[in-house]
């Protein structure tokens, strides 16, 4: 009996190999810092596609390998199979808000709070490192709009289920595959357009086109809406103490704590919670950059909205993201 006892614990554990490698299941997205291989296999490497992830690309989070993991399981949509593993290291996993034990009174009467929206704020020159052949790259220099201020990366609706609606189908495949230039041209006014190309200095690579078909979409009824508001907002962003906290500091390393406390001093005590940071590797010295903060905000954006309150009907978060970055001066370190 014992001898039978052995053979039958040996069968299980070739039939149940997963308890000593199970997968931990995680929420909200993946976005990309680099590109990195996305492997169907984390021990073989295999890649079926050459898929690579793209910096700046949020994708749909599934898992990670481990409880610290090593490597997360995502989706990526168009490739074979879509359920793809990536380095930890090449980017940071994302979240919707969670809820606080003790939510700050934002004047909502009680009601829950939510997170309706995430604004994504880049620095700019930190992102450039990673991507130095990019047009908005190559013509960075001191003196423009982005190497001191925020720049836009894209404001997007929540859930991160909630991207292209009402988009057809060949549209969002050319989207997905990168093929921007294919995609439907972004028309605005005069004053909004100029506007956009100095605060989303990526509309020289047709980045706008890529958030109005994805997010845009499920934002409002037209092109000029959307882009009006996420300038608004960021508007306040770049007049508050958070901007001047980097322009300050560029060269310099920053802490999570210090932008969340300069969000505080600028819109009030608790802001900064709502506040990740996202940091990326520079790959030709390794250094450790800021490239990206996310806000997480609620409410109605119109003309009477300011970012304070959309800040503060958004539910806090205890995830902070990346605990210290450098910021990164303009051009090529």
């Amino acid at each position: 009996m014992r001898a039978f006892g052995l053979q039958a614990f040996a069968v299980l554990i070739v039939l149940f190999p997963s308890a000593t490698r199970a997968e931990v299941r995680l929420e909200g997205w993946f976005i990309a810092e680099q590109e990195c291989a996305a492997t169907q296999s984390i021990r073989t490497g295999a890649n079926p596609g050459g898929v690579t992830t793209e910096v700046r690309h949020a994708y749909d989070m599934l898992a990670g390998n481990k409880e610290s993991p090593s490597h997360y399981l995502i989706r990526v949509p168009g490739a074979e199979p879509e359920r793809r593993w990536v380095a930890a290291g090449c980017g940071v996993h994302a979240v919707a808000a969670k809820s606080s034990p003790t939510p700050p009174d934002n004047g909502g009467g009680g009601q829950p709070q939510r997170v309706d929206f995430v604004l994504a704020a880049s620095w700019q020159p930190g992102f450039c490192e990673t991507r130095p052949d990019k047009t908005e790259c190559t013509t960075q220099t001191n003196g423009r709009f982005d190497a001191s201020n925020f720049s836009l990366h894209g404001l997007w609706p929540q859930p991160r289920s909630n991207v292209y609606c009402q988009v057809a189908p060949d549209v969002a495949a050319d989207d997905k595959a990168g093929r921007w230039e294919a995609l439907p041209e972004v028309t605005l006014d005069g004053d909004t357009r100029s506007e956009l190309d100095k605060v989303m200095p990526g509309t020289a690579s047709l980045l706008e086109r890529h958030e109005w078909v994805k997010h845009g979409t499920c934002y409002g009824d037209t092109m000029e809406e959307y882009f009006a508001d996420s300038l608004a907002i960021m508007s306040d962003l770049n007049a508050s103490a958070a901007r001047e906290l980097f322009a300050e500091n560029v060269g310099a390393t920053l802490t999570a704590v210090q932008i969340r406390e300069a969000f505080d001093a600028s819109f009030g005590p608790g802001a900064g919670s709502r506040v990740r940071v996202s940091c990326v590797t520079d790959p030709s010295n390794g250094r450790r950059l800021i490239g990206e903060i996310t806000i997480g905000l609620s409410g109605e954006i119109d003309d009477e909205a300011n970012l304070s309150d959309l800040i503060f009907a958004a539910t806090p978060t205890d995830d902070a993201g990346c605990t210290q970055g450098i910021v990164d001066a303009a051009g090529l370190q």
